[in-house]
């Protein structure tokens, strides 16, 4: 991930942040206008992540469940500040995200090692998962998106085939019945969200979109970012086969498909 050496962080803090950040070296580390992330190189390292009011709780409270599991970093600090700002600081876990050089110089084992590591997520006991209905937010979320219009045909410029947002809301409205609550979902299930040490498993992180849900997200998700981050589908169903075809119903795929293409 990329880092950027800053002077400061651009806005107040609470004092807890603000202590702990004196002395230290500050890097941006974003990926999205979304949220701001920034990393702390002190201590072995802190991720501080800016969102707006609110907009931080969920993930905070999966990435806590995940850690407690041993699958993501520890959160440190959580608050909803007055001004409309949530802060969440985390430890950082050892190694590098997928997208590092040494993983894309690999995809036929990168494409192995995914697959298998979300295979094994989908077996984690989800007992207590503080989301225990994602896919009913996640319907609600694709309705309201394609009520509003949006249909950004920028992030999917072939829409998966949907020639229409009418096209992929058929589908979707006819196939919608088929999504279930079933494992615990990463819900954005990236190679940027995936922490390998030298090859070994280190954590997930940004966990906002996780939860109780059905698994065909993710391995939506797991075979898109192969697709765009190794610029070619070849790795797909090796990812799949990695995964197991044992679970995989490409119908549902489609489904999911189509609700993404609305946000």
């Amino acid at each position: 991930m990329k880092r950027t050496l800053i002077e400061k962080i651009p806005y107040p803090m609470p004092y807890e942040l603000e202590k702990l950040i004196s002395g230290a070296d500050v890097y941006d580390s974003s990926c999205s206008p979304e949220a701001r992330v920034y990393f702390i190189d002190k201590d072995g390292g802190y991720y501080l992540k800016k969102g707006t009011h609110c907009a931080l709780e969920t993930e905070a409270a999966l990435t806590d469940y995940f850690h407690k599991k041993g699958l993501a970093p520890e959160v440190l600090f959580y608050r909803m500040c007055d001004g409309g700002i949530d802060w969440l600081l985390t430890s950082r876990v050892p190694g590098e995200d997928c997208t590092h050089a040494t993983y894309l110089s690999e995809p036929k084992r990168l494409a192995d090692t995914v697959g298998t590591l979300l295979r094994e997520l989908h077996e984690t006991d989800f007992s207590d998962c503080p989301l225990p209905y994602h896919t009913e937010l996640y319907l609600v979320r694709a309705e309201k998106n394609y009520l509003s219009g949006n249909y950004d045909k920028s992030a999917f410029p072939d829409s998966f085939g949907y020639k229409s947002a009418e096209e992929a809301w058929g589908v979707l409205c006819e196939g919608k019945h088929l999504l279930k609550n079933e494992v615990l979902l990463h819900g954005d299930y990236c190679l940027p969200n995936i922490i390998l040490d030298s090859w070994r498993f280190s954590g997930f992180i940004d966990l906002g979109n996780g939860g109780f849900g059905d698994r065909h997200v993710d391995l939506f998700w797991g075979a898109w970012t192969l697709g765009f981050n190794l610029g070619t589908d070849k790795y797909r169903e090796r990812f799949f086969d990695a995964y197991g075809r044992d679970k995989i119903d490409e119908e549902k795929l489609k489904i999911v498909a189509a609700a993404e293409v609305f946000g």
